[in-house]
């Protein structure tokens, strides 16, 4: 039985991982007194006492975090920012490739990815291993997400329905700073980073991120038909993505598809859409779930020797 603390499990992340996990037999949680959830050497004990402990913290208490299991042999799964483009910290999306999944189950540090960067991999990645996509395509990435991504403050805001601006929905990262970029980056080897606007609107959880392709811009020019049979290959086997091509995916309301569509769903839908001149490429998942603490829980099943799929 494995020995799991999730430091920061009162936050939207942590509460939603600690759901996973509550009735899982083969999971024994450390738990601290209210009291001592803050105590730097309450949390050291616990992290060093646990096989797994996984982070729900921001960045710098992240960091914190992981100096204080310095010396011990717990293994840290991350759910911040901090690590994700750190060396000796295995990228943990498994379904991007076996090499990935083989780095999660041999490593003492996973980074999860972060949920905007979920959306844009699974769409970017497979097209780049292929040689299709070109590492210096001039990417225009978008993404539509649900308001609990951003924490409990965000989430007080839109509940107190105090704000009219916040029945709109928002665009920001405004400066095209947004945090994931680094890891989308780095993992898919691009030559820069692409054009990103994310947008905030009006509803809990929930995410579609998509991206609109020039065919004639690509190594290989493709056709919608020939994208679908790509990605269905690439993601084989995998029981938490799933492929379907626009209009028969069975979530469309006309010409519409709903970022909230997945809310409350463990996995990640890619759609498939556009023409042979311009394509686009779709994923819908729920930003918590696959694109946080589904993701996390799926790392901690690779690290003790489970399917990534249990309880999922």
């Amino acid at each position: 039985m494995a020995k799991v603390f999730v430091d920061g499990k009162e936050g939207t992340t942590g509460l939603t991982i600690m759901s996973y996990l509550a009735s899982r037999a083969d999971i024994e949680i450390v738990s601290l007194p209210e009291e001592l959830r803050k105590d730097a050497s309450a949390r050291k004990d616990a992290i060093q006492k646990s096989d797994i402990t996984i982070l729900c913290l921001p960045d710098e208490a992240a960091k914190e975090a992981v100096a204080l299991a310095a010396g011990s042999d717990a293994k840290i799964i991350d759910a911040s920012t901090a690590h994700r483009t750190d060396e000796g910290w295995a990228y943990g999306f498994p379904e991007l490739g076996s090499e990935f999944e083989s780095a999660i189950k041999k490593s003492k540090r996973v980074a999860v990815p972060g949920c905007h960067a979920s959306g844009v991999l699974a769409l970017i990645y497979p097209l780049i291993k292929k040689g299709i996509l070109p590492e210096d395509y001039p990417l225009v990435c978008t993404s539509l997400t649900g308001y609990s991504g951003g924490g409990k403050k965000m989430i007080a805001e839109y509940q107190a329905k105090g704000n009219p601006l916040l029945g709109s929905p928002r665009l920001y990262a405004l400066t095209q700073n947004h945090k994931h970029l680094k890891e989308i980056t780095k993992v898919a080897g691009l030559a820069r980073p692409p054009l990103f606007c994310p947008v905030v609107a009006d509803f809990y959880s929930g995410m579609e991120v998509f991206i609109p392709l020039y065919s004639e811009l690509l190594n290989i020019p493709v056709t919608p038909d020939t994208l679908f049979d790509l990605y269905k290959e690439y993601y084989g086997g995998q029981k938490l993505i799933r492929v379907t091509k626009l209009g028969d995916s069975g979530y469309e309301l006309g010409d519409f598809i709903a970022a909230n569509t997945f809310a409350d769903g463990n996995g990640m839908t890619i759609i498939i859409g556009g023409n042979c001149e311009r394509l686009l490429l779709i994923a819908v998942y729920d930003n918590l779930r696959k694109g946080a603490a589904a993701a996390a829980v799926e790392c901690l099943n690779l690290m003790t020797g489970e399917q990534k799929e249990k309880g999922l």
